[in-house]
């Protein structure tokens, strides 16, 4: 495989280095006593915090964050914000229909909450409300497209689940279905605009503070202790070893790449209405456009960690960008001219079946939510009421919803979890490949690629 033009890892995501205005917070440098304490300064952390204040404006709440707010997944993601009816084929057979239900309704409230978050605080985050396409690029992604229409149809919500013809965005849409419960936004503009609210909100903010939990509630930060009635766990992938969640989750990488701005190329294919895009791969490709006329094409075949040790291969890894670019050509050939100027990648945390989980640690004041699986935009502002309705104490619909106290599937264990991911990763990749290129896959990737859904397990993204 060639190279990507951009080799990821060289500068920060252009998400960032677009919105961040260098403002930082102090490190912790003293002993702390505060109501709650959330270890995590991306969505999740923030989110609740916000929420935690809204309900009890007396609450004393510190974030600590271990490099800056927006470091991890919530500065470098794609921008896909929606809840769960996109889902809904999955989420039948994991909760059944009354309760897949129930989550998707929730989710219902993402979009107008976050919408009024930033009228509310004048700030421009790009949200744009063009809802999601889904197609499919091959004869063997039909099934996927059939499945979120039936789906819908059957839970008598097929507003929520439309088919659709081809596109005049790309000859290689070849069938699909539109999801109207989707926006994009500018992530880093997202998460820059909850800091600064936070902050105005009274939240002590620390970064450059990694934290430790221990499971009795205890916090320790740059060598000192943070004394706390309750502590919220949001760190995502690097959430994978701790222990109350150990076995739950695998790191993936999710890569990028970022044309520059081509409006006059978006406006001949008739890509202007900010729809959001997927295929029905496995290991899906994402796409969408920016406010300035770029597009983004996202894969999400990265790397898998051993150990969930978080290293260069998830920001540094040529070979998913290069599966990113290449989708982009392949997938889009009207932008065929479109340079792409930045390749970006990052570590996500990955559920066993690609939902995440929202809990208490048994008798602890410890509260935690993990297993976003690649799309958290959306479903951590759900997470970041919840749970302050966790950590108040309160039975209400947020802390009633499906994603809480749920039973999580778990994955396998070393060695068996990168060696054996990897070759399944592996098989369902050349499959994948080769249906695109008009060829049978062979015996034993068709064998590999099969094993996660004998196993009930989702390694990708269906």
């Amino acid at each position: 495989m060639a190279l990507p033009s951009v080799l990821p890892g060289a500068e920060p995501a252009w998400w960032l280095r677009e919105a961040d205005d260098g403002d930082r917070s102090p490190p912790l440098q003293r002993d702390l006593d505060v109501d709650v304490a959330i270890v995590g300064g991306g969505y999740t952390g923030l989110w609740t915090a916000l929420a935690l204040r809204e309900h009890d404006p007396s609450l004393s709440v510190a974030i600590f964050e271990a490099e800056f707010c927006g470091f991890g997944p919530s500065g470098r993601n794609g921008g896909f914000c929606h809840g769960y009816w996109a889902n809904l084929s999955s989420l039948r057979e994991l909760f059944g229909d009354a309760a897949a239900l129930e989550l998707c309704r929730a989710g219902e409230a993402i979009i107008p909450g976050i919408r009024a978050f930033l009228e509310g605080r004048g700030e421009d985050a790009w949200l744009r409300e063009g809802g999601m396409l889904q197609f499919a690029t091959s004869s063997g992604q039909d099934r996927a497209v059939d499945e979120a229409v039936d789906a819908a149809r059957a839970v008598g919500r097929p507003d929520q689940a439309v088919a659709v013809a081809g596109s005049p965005i790309s000859p290689r849409f070849r069938r699909g279905v539109f999801f109207p419960e989707c926006a994009t936004v500018h992530p880093a503009r997202l998460v820059r605009a909850l800091r600064r609210a936070v902050l105005d909100e009274g939240v002590v903010l620390h970064e450059g503070s990694p934290a430790s939990v221990r499971l009795n509630g205890s916090v320790t930060s740059n060598g000192y202790a943070v004394r706390a009635r309750d502590v919220v766990v949001a760190t995502n992938a690097w959430a994978t070893d701790w222990r109350p969640v150990h076995g739950r989750l695998t790191v993936f990488g999710s890569y990028v790449v970022l044309t520059e701005p081509v409006p006059e190329l978006l406006a001949e294919i008739g890509w202007t209405q900010g729809e959001a895009i997927i295929d029905s791969r496995m290991f899906l490709h994402y796409f969408r456009t920016t406010e300035d006329g770029r597009v983004l094409m996202g894969s999400g075949s990265g790397p898998i960690g051993f150990g969930n040790r978080i290293d260069r291969r998830f920001t540094h890894d040529a070979p998913t960008a290069a599966r990113a670019e290449q989708g982009l050509r392949r997938l889009l050939p009207g932008l065929a001219e479109a340079k792409v100027e930045a390749a970006w990648g990052g570590p996500i945390d990955v559920a066993a079946d690609h939902v995440p989980s929202i809990g208490t640690v048994p008798g602890a004041r410890v509260h935690y939510a993990v297993g976003y699986s690649g799309h958290g935009v959306g479903p951590s502002w759900l997470a970041g009421r919840a749970l302050s309705s966790l950590v108040l104490g309160a039975d209400d619909e947020w802390s009633r919803i499906p994603l809480v106290n749920r039973r999580a599937a778990r994955v396998p264990p070393e060695p068996f979890r990168r060696i054996g991911g990897g070759a399944i990763r592996a098989a369902i990749l050349a499959c994948e490949e080769a249906v695109e290129e008009g060829r049978r896959p062979s015996l034993p990737a068709r064998a590999g690629a099969a094993i996660p859904r004998l196993l009930g397990m989702h390694l990708g993204q269906r």
